[in-house]
């Protein structure tokens, strides 16, 4: 795809959606987020988008005039839309009082640490640093933060000290996010440091994959998890029938919100 075709993309993002992130575009086409900054100022300059910090929304859009509210990493959950929320609640229905959770990173995953903040009784572990901080307040939870790497793109720690900080443990639920997910090569991302999520899922019995419609038929080139080894995805009604009908195939349970 060359730059022409990209920024054309990055337009149907826009209307469609009503708003982007650059953190999301950066890890969608592959490239940096540099080079996705400059073709969102190109953008702004033919009338197409409007920039906020962190993104771009459709021309006089409000999203612009509120840039004073969290950005940066938090774009990706305090400007998340309706479906992520959703699955989000649902991934915090399944969370019982005594139960251990594994949250990796990702901005599915953060939308349930804010839902588990006010839970009482249970253990989370987690390699977001972000997550780790919205649960530091809560005395009745149990917090455990892998050690390791900070990966300063997303906020969490990756490579082998944090993958050593999970060994020997055994968790009821682990909660994964990705870029994009299809039945043949499962969950797959287009970051690196992604080693870590299989780490995780060996650690639980029961891996979910939390994932909004968007991600479908979307193909990163580093695989996180094979679909066998996941055992429930949480997606939204934008699902499409291909999809459900593919999903239903696979082992896993599905749960559309």
């Amino acid at each position: 795809m060359n730059s022409f075709e990209r920024r054309n993309k990055i337009v149907d993002l826009v209307n469609a959606n009503g708003s982007v992130l650059v953190l999301d575009l950066s890890n969608s086409f592959g490239i940096s987020e540099v080079t996705i900054r400059a073709d969102l100022r190109l953008l702004e300059e033919k009338g197409l988008v409007t920039r906020f910090h962190g993104g771009a929304a459709r021309p006089g859009s409000n999203l612009a005039e509120s840039e004073s509210q969290e950005v940066m990493l938090e774009d990706r959950y305090s400007l998340a839309s309706d479906p992520k929320k959703r699955i989000a609640i649902a991934a915090v229905a399944m969370i019982e009082e005594g139960m251990t959770v594994i949250l990796d990173s990702g901005s599915t995953t953060m939308l349930i640490a804010e839902g588990l903040a006010k839970k009482a009784n249970i253990t989370v572990i987690t390699n977001s640093l972000p997550a780790a901080f919205t649960l530091s307040d809560n005395k009745d939870i149990t917090l455990v933060v892998c050690g390791g790497t900070v990966r300063h793109k997303t906020h969490s720690m990756h490579g082998t000290i944090a993958e050593r900080s999970l060994s020997g443990i055994s968790a009821d639920l682990m909660f994964v996010g990705a870029d994009g997910i299809d039945t043949t090569n499962g969950i797959t991302t287009f970051n690196e440091g992604y080693s870590i999520s299989s780490v995780m899922a060996a650690a639980a019995h029961k891996v979910i994959a939390v994932l909004d419609a968007s991600k479908f038929n979307r193909r990163g080139f580093n695989q996180v998890l094979p679909m066998e080894m996941i055992d429930c995805v949480i997606t939204d009604e934008g699902i499409g029938q291909r999809d459900r009908e593919l999903l239903g195939k696979s082992d896993a349970d599905v749960i559309i919100v």
